[in-house]
């Protein structure tokens, strides 16, 4: 990179909380954040907004009549953006660009809409400039009244990373000097999971089984369990926003010091090589220069699939050999959040690096380290092995 890119503000919503403090103090507990729910006729674990952010996105979207259609996915990011935005004290004349996406989208808006065309074969007038994926920056833009670019996107479970890396070509190309970047998704609908089922990595825990005692009972979702036989994502819904600005700036909570992407040959759909050849590349990509022995974390996709996990964990034997840093994963906790996950990820990288703590899994055994947290990596991957690493220092 040309020069580091500043963190200078972050805000995210999902079943960790809706302020860093709260999301620090959740991360400190060995308990996860999920909860079993019907969705559809089905019950399945699924991670939820606690009530309190409910009552928010509720009273948003009664705020003003033309945010009363919108989907979820939308509410969630209007709600993050309107925080982020508070925190890091830009207003209009920031002029800054957004870039938010989102993996599936206005998908609640989409079933129920389709739904209705089934049934009556009309669709609502509304159908269709709500459910398309560009009315998540559109609104936000709208709402926090920015003049800057709006870019929408949908990389799967890359996608908020990707909108990291989009930021950073504006920046250093000094089109503009700010940008939000995020990612939103509300994806427990009864068709999103039944995607999930029908590609077999939901996970099966039945919701009543916890009584055993078993260790995997007790956690849902086995991210990071590298024994695991069975898949084990959990979806989760939330959204997650950053700031972003040029160089190094004064109230920076971390840098952006390195990029890394890259996309592997398909197989199939879903496919990724057994030792995850993108993130490889990606990861070495985003060192740079720098000694893999410099990062002292890496905050992994690990989306609690057999193969997703492994494959993730090999690249970085790979990558780091010998030297493999402290690693850790969010999914075990609060699920897989799709769009959202990669700055989720980010969010927890920062927590680290400002509280100088390593966040250990409950599955993996690693030894503990004393040494101060200077470097992290996040990673993330979406269907098609497309995957993105970030390197963040203090």
């Amino acid at each position: 990179m040309e020069q580091p890119i500043s963190i200078t503000a972050l805000s995210s919503i999902s079943a960790l909380g809706s302020s860093m403090p709260e999301v620090w103090n959740s991360y400190q507990k060995g308990n996860h954040k999920l909860t079993h729910a019907y969705i559809g006729d089905q019950e399945v674990w699924a991670s939820y907004l606690p009530e309190s952010l409910k009552a928010e996105v509720s009273a948003l979207k009664q705020s003003d009549s033309k945010y009363e259609q919108l989907d979820d996915s939308v509410l969630f990011a209007l709600l993050a953006a309107r925080r982020v935005i508070e925190q890091s004290g830009w207003d209009a004349t920031a002029n800054f660009g957004v870039n938010i996406g989102s993996s599936r989208g206005a998908t609640g808006l989409f079933e129920k809409y389709h739904e209705a065309y089934l049934k009556d074969g009309k669709s609502s007038t509304l159908s269709s400039p709500t459910t398309t994926l560009g009315n998540i920056s559109s609104w936000v833009a709208h709402d926090l009244k920015s003049k800057g670019p709006a870019i929408s996107h949908s990389i799967t479970c890359s996608t908020a990373l990707h909108a990291v890396l989009n930021a950073v070509a504006w920046l250093q190309s000094g089109l503009t000097d700010k940008f939000l970047v995020g990612g939103s998704e509300a994806p427990l609908t009864p068709f999103t999971i039944a995607q999930m089922q029908a590609l077999k990595i939901y996970s099966k825990m039945s919701p009543r089984a916890q009584s055993r005692g078993a260790r995997k009972i007790q956690y849902p979702s086995c991210a990071m369990d590298l024994e695991k036989k069975h898949n084990s994502m959990v979806l989760g819904e939330g959204a997650a926003m950053a700031c972003l600005e040029r160089g190094k700036q004064a109230n920076a909570m971390g840098y952006i010091i390195g990029i890394g992407y890259a996309t592997e040959p398909l197989e199939h759909n879903v496919s990724i090589s057994t030792d995850a050849q993108c993130f490889q590349d990606s990861m070495k990509m985003a060192l740079g220069n720098l000694d893999s022995s410099e990062v002292d974390a890496i905050v992994m996709h690990a989306p609690g699939t057999v193969k997703g996990d492994l494959s993730e964990y090999k690249a970085i034997e790979k990558v780091f050999c010998n030297k493999i840093p402290f690693l850790a994963t969010n999914k075990w906790k609060v699920g897989h959040t799709f769009g959202a996950s990669g700055l989720l990820s980010v969010e927890l990288a920062l927590l680290m690096l400002q509280h100088q703590t390593y966040i250990t899994t409950p599955f993996f055994s690693q030894e503990p380290r004393s040494k101060a947290i200077k470097n992290v990596m996040v990673n993330a991957v979406g269907f098609g092995g497309n995957a993105v690493s970030i390197l963040l220092s203090k």
